[in-house]
């Protein structure tokens, strides 16, 4: 084969080795489960709680298990706001309204998530900093929460 005719399909050797390569290795991350975060902790205390509009913008938390209001929330926390309101679009794209509880739940190694059971959303708040975190910490142990 000429150099010439061998230059022209250069490009095309590249691509579909380039592409072969990725799909080699997609599988192969696949089989080993390589990049697969395992869930390692386990449950240290869990609260069901319920997030409502409250008066001039605020957000009121209560307890889903007695209705005990835990917190209210003003407009200075839009950590708080951003999260739910994330949680509320997900909600409204499949039809669930507002009054199932939501599941706020602290790990063994230092993980803090917020659930959503009815939609399966799930959120690693302490991936949002230590800051936003213990927001979401006090909520765990306010008006003395269950464990």
């Amino acid at each position: 084969m000429k150099p010439a005719a061998i230059l022209s399909r250069l490009p095309t050797i590249i691509v579909v080795g380039s592409v072969g390569l990725a799909f080699v290795l997609a599988i192969g991350g696949r089989l080993t489960n390589d990049g697969v975060v395992a869930q390692t902790g386990s449950v240290v205390s869990t609260r069901e709680l319920r997030f409502a509009d409250g008066p001039e913008g605020s957000v009121v938390v209560t307890d889903a298990k007695d209705g005990a209001v835990v917190e209210v929330f003003t407009g200075e926390n839009g950590f708080v706001r951003g999260t739910l309101r994330g949680l509320a679009r997900a909600r409204r794209a499949e039809g669930v309204g507002s009054e199932p509880a939501f599941r706020l739940t602290s790990w063994s190694d230092g993980r803090l998530t917020l659930d959503d059971p009815q939609t399966t959303q799930h959120i690693e708040l302490q991936a949002f900093g230590p800051d936003n975190t213990i927001i979401f910490t006090k909520l765990l142990t306010a008006n003395g929460a269950a464990k």
